[in-house]
């Protein structure tokens, strides 16, 4: 069952990130290389997707937010379940960004055992 992996702070701090926290708030703090960046679960259907949206740091971020949905979807015919990255984010090396998620679905690939 993946689900836990994308959806809660533990699973989440297993491979996604260098550590993964929650607050009181539903605010999910997300630590990569001693640098934080704060989140909250903006949508969510269980055993399907999440989504998180970063919070803004400045007022483009208000206006036009980045955030990241991590969606499960099963072939019908090999009951293989696919994990399915959208990552709406003002990046600007998009070969850098997906070499970076290539890495971390390694990382959940190793822990779950896939």
């Amino acid at each position: 069952m993946l689900y836990p992996y994308i959806q809660t702070a533990s699973g989440l701090s297993e491979w996604f990130a260098d550590d993964v926290t929650i607050s009181p708030e539903k605010v999910f703090k997300f630590v990569w290389d001693h640098e934080e960046h704060k989140a909250v679960m903006s949508a969510h259907r269980i055993n399907h997707f999440v989504k998180f949206e970063y919070l803004p740091e400045s007022k483009d971020d208000e206006n036009d937010p980045s955030y990241f949905e991590l969606r499960l979807e099963v072939n019908e015919l090999t009951q293989t379940t696919f994990l399915k990255v959208t990552d709406y984010a003002n990046f600007d090396d998009l070969e850098e960004l997906e070499d970076l998620w290539e890495g971390l679905i390694e990382n959940l690939r190793k822990v779950v055992g896939g």
